[in-house]
């Protein structure tokens, strides 16, 4: 008789963990893939930022002028800093910014409380208020040119009607300044206002629900809710406000030329580039506004992250 021996159960050996150097290897290739999907932006960086930042900081310390051979001369272009007209084109600056910043923000925040429920219609108000931000600022400068040019002015005539007079709103006895604010919150509010139309929609709505049942009024509501959580948000749109307005160009040249009583200081570095034809001066110049501007936009961005945790 034979005997039949149980069969052998099956030993399954575990299997081997791959090699170390192979995840290496995939770690350097996926590496090397990033590098190059990261080559051409980082080309278009150094050709169109690095490059004319050193050329720019080689030509502040040089006398270099706009046709003719360059020479060195150490920080004697900074003395332009010293200017009377430059200290004045820096005071308007701030003060157009100033004012600019608040109008701007009071304007924009308004619209973004009037449509960030949506109601019935609210769509096309939605569109309404940002279709100004499709137009270019030299267009709309252009535009605001026309309305507010003495010689055939429908705006004056408008005001005329309603026995106002006939306002100089280019003049120079401060009206332009008010005039460009007004252009500026034009074109701009309904941009900002989608950015703060998007911080008061992240707002949870539970959140109104527990400040109502506590009896809170709708200033209480605003004042202890609303703005504490949109901090970052408006923090964001003073950061791109301050920046725009600091290098505000395009709207007064276009509308007043650039006269001395509403040059800003970016209209000053055309004027010493251009006109005076001293590109050192006009170098050093910028490189001063490129250090406030870092420096303002680092204590911007960190009141953000900040008002963020």
């Amino acid at each position: 008789m034979v005997q039949l021996s149980p069969p052998k159960a099956s030993v399954r050996t575990p299997t081997a963990p791959a090699p170390r150097h192979r995840w290496a290897a995939v770690n350097r290739s996926r590496r090397r893939l990033g590098l190059l999907y990261s080559a051409p932006m980082a080309a278009l960086v150094v050709v169109l930022f690095v490059v004319p930042l050193v050329l720019l900081l080689w030509m502040s310390v040089n006398h270099w002028p706009l046709i003719g051979a360059s020479s060195p001369n150490g920080v004697a272009n900074f003395e332009a800093l010293r200017d009377p007209l430059f200290l004045r084109a820096v005071w308007f600056t701030l003060k157009y910014t100033v004012v600019t910043t608040v109008v701007l923000g009071l304007v924009a925040f308004g619209l973004a409380l009037l449509v960030q429920r949506d109601r019935p219609g609210v769509g096309a108000f939605r569109t309404i208020f940002f279709l100004p931000s499709a137009v270019g600022l030299a267009s709309t400068s252009l535009l605001f040119y026309g309305l507010f040019n003495t010689e055939a002015s429908p705006l004056n005539e408008l005001v005329g009607w309603l026995g106002l007079g006939q306002p100089d709103w280019l003049g120079s006895n401060g009206s332009t300044l008010g005039s460009t604010v007004g252009m500026i919150t034009w074109r701009f509010a309904g941009f900002y206002m989608l950015i703060l139309m998007t911080g008061l929609q992240s707002i949870d709505p539970e959140l109104y629900e527990a400040a109502r049942i506590d009896g809170a009024s709708r200033l209480q509501i605003l004042w202890r809710v609303t703005l504490p959580l949109l901090r970052p948000t408006l923090a964001l749109t003073m950061v791109l406000s301050v920046t725009g307005s600091l290098l505000a160009f395009d709207q007064f040249f276009i509308l007043t030329g650039g006269r001395h009583d509403t040059a800003t200081v970016v209209i000053d570095i055309y004027r010493e580039a251009f006109l005076s034809q001293d590109l050192g001066r006009a170098a050093a110049v910028s490189v001063a506004t490129l250090v406030v501007l870092i420096v303002l936009n680092i204590a911007q961005m960190r009141l953000i992250r900040r008002e963020g945790r």
